[in-house]
């Protein structure tokens, strides 16, 4: 029985999930957490409802790996690991050579690592990674899946920025996007439900977690993404910035007496975004219990992070000349029914219209109105299960 694993190697972090393909069920699936800090965390589910967890110092990926391994056979998951035939790896930052998912090879692992440049905090993993399984697992099919493959389809009029051209030509400084992953998965599902060919749709699809982007799809191709060079573009997210003036960099490492630019981006990155304008916390589920009790900076967070929101679909609406479906996918835009309506309902103007108990779900669901001119879906995303699928077409 041929089975496939996802990987989702993090910096500090490995999570998992085994399918038994092609029936894409899910027979493990677990997370290894603090890799290299001390008291690491190995967890795992697989069987009947069965759980196992256990802390040690895990020093690296490879002994993460190991480890994996070793309790896939002790608790019976796996009885030889020439069972597993595929393994599919996200990673990151393809740059602008790896356009669709490929097949790994010595050198893929190689390119990948010295993409590193512009995700220095998991295209190391990743590529340790890969190299770890490639020794475990010599005669398994192994894919790399690139979260900005699917935004290599932008035109230029929308990726370059407005630098000296040499830039992009010298350095490849350039909008790459993020999540092209789940916005492949949710856009093509979203033509499903449907009914309609993909390749006649437009549609904006809005994964909304702790990071967060909006994607424009037209005729399945992604035109436009919130994200750019790095994850930290886009809206407002969790412990991130979202667009700002670039100015303000020297101006607050002046104000705040920074000297390491390194430090700022630190700042924008994690201490910024919900839990920067709240000061309550990065998760949407706070910030929201906050606001009801009368926390005015959490209400101000909310209303600024549905703006923001509001002012890409707004924009990816003028990119397409129009909008035939939008997508709600991810943690907070699968699960905050509030927050889907907060921002849906101010820009009604363009006819796309919630309906309030349809939209009373975590569930896939239609969730527009009858008399809604767009067609809105709660759509939870599964980029586990995309990689999966992207390593069983390569096989």
């Amino acid at each position: 029985m041929a089975k496939t694993f996802a990987i989702n190697a993090g910096s500090s972090s490995l999570k998992f999930q085994l399918f038994q393909m092609p029936e894409e069920e899910v027979i493990a699936k677990g997370l290894v957490e603090r890799i290299g800090i001390g008291n690491s965390i190995f967890s795992i589910e697989y069987g009947d409802d069965q759980e196992f967890e256990m802390t040690e110092d895990i020093d690296d990926h490879g002994r993460a790996v190991e480890l994996l391994f070793d309790k896939l056979q002790e608790f019976g998951i796996v009885d030889d690991l020439e069972e597993i035939t595929g393994v599919g790896h996200r990673v990151v930052a393809g740059g602008e050579d790896f356009k669709e998912s490929t097949v790994v090879t010595d050198a893929v692992i190689e390119r990948v690592d010295e993409l590193s440049e512009f995700a220095p905090l998991h295209n190391p993993a990743e590529a340790q990674v890969m190299r770890v399984f490639q020794e475990k697992l010599s005669n398994a099919t192994m894919v790399a899946v690139f979260d900005t493959s699917f935004h290599t389809t932008m035109p230029a009029v929308n990726y370059v920025y407005s630098l000296p051209y040499e830039y992009y030509e010298d350095f490849q400084a350039r909008k790459y996007g993020a999540h092209g992953t789940s916005h492949q998965f949710v856009a093509n599902r979203a033509a499903e439900l449907v009914g309609k060919p993909i390749e006649e749709l437009k549609i904006i699809t809005c994964h909304l977690g702790n990071g967060g982007s909006i994607t424009a799809v037209d005729g399945g191709k992604s035109v436009d993404t919130s994200m750019g060079f790095t994850p930290l573009a886009g809206i407002t997210m969790g412990t991130r910035t979202g667009d700002i003036d670039p100015s303000l960099i020297p101006f607050l490492m002046d104000k705040l007496g920074i000297d390491d630019v390194n430090e700022m981006i630190n700042i924008f990155n994690k201490k910024s975004g919900l839990l920067g304008i709240s000061g309550v916390s990065s998760d949407m589920r706070d910030v929201e219990g906050a606001a009801g009790e009368g926390n005015e900076r959490a209400q101000l967070a909310l209303d600024i992070f549905a703006n923001r929101v509001q002012k890409y679909i707004g924009q990816y609406i003028a990119v397409m000349n129009g909008v035939d479906v939008i997508v709600f996918t991810a943690g907070i835009g699968e699960n905050s029914s509030t927050t889907r309506h907060r921002i849906m309902d101010p820009i009604s103007v363009f006819g796309a219209l919630l309906d309030p108990e349809r939209n009373d779900t975590r569930k896939e669901a239609l969730i527009s109105s009858d008399d809604s001119d767009v067609l809105i879906y709660n759509i939870p995303t599964n980029e586990e299960v995309a990689i999966a699928r992207e390593v069983e077409r390569l096989k």
